[in-house]
């Protein structure tokens, strides 16, 4: 059973972290904001989820949001991942393949084509294929670069020529 009642988390003004148990706490920030977190622990990393502000998010429902969150957890998930693939924001590998099949057609050479896709399957995608494309930064792409840089000079070249954030921009995938 949790410590908080519906009743506390709406008397509760003072700025700080109250426990209701099981990783759950309700934040108070210090201009009054409420906000429900749940603070997961696997193979030695502690990561808090937010599950949402107190004013939109019942206690009961946050009890809810954080059951299913440490399941994810358990069963080796990222809950913040699963939430984005429930909102429908692509990995990097999904926009990357949507950009090539929209505009494949429009690349005169095949060569080019098919070296643009195969460059990205062998040399991006493993790294950071299935980061969101709402994480992706610079250290992404230079995680991806950065251990072909010296051996394979043209590739990473090609790579930032077609830099990630053109390609999401030319996909509409990003503002």
């Amino acid at each position: 059973m949790g410590r908080l009642s519906a009743t506390t988390v709406k008397a509760i003004r003072e700025p700080g972290r109250y426990g209701d148990g099981d990783g759950l706490y309700l934040v108070i920030s210090p201009r009054g904001g409420k906000s429900w977190v749940c603070r997961v622990q696997k193979n030695g990393k502690r990561r808090d989820i937010g599950l949402g502000s107190a004013k939109k998010v019942s206690l009961a429902l946050a009890r809810e949001r954080a059951v299913k969150a440490r399941m994810q957890v358990e069963v080796g998930l990222d809950p913040v991942a699963e939430r984005r693939k429930e909102a429908g924001i692509p990995s990097f590998r999904e926009a990357a393949l949507e950009v090539y099949a929209q505009n494949k057609a429009t690349w005169k050479n095949k060569k080019h084509r098919t070296q643009w896709l195969t460059t990205l399957e062998t040399y991006a995608f493993p790294l950071i294929g299935d980061v969101s494309i709402a994480d992706l930064d610079g250290h992404h792409v230079r995680e991806a670069i950065v251990p072909i840089w010296l051996n394979k000079p043209e590739s990473p070249s090609k790579i930032i020529l077609y830099d990630y954030k053109a390609f999401l921009a030319s996909s509409g995938l990003m503002p």
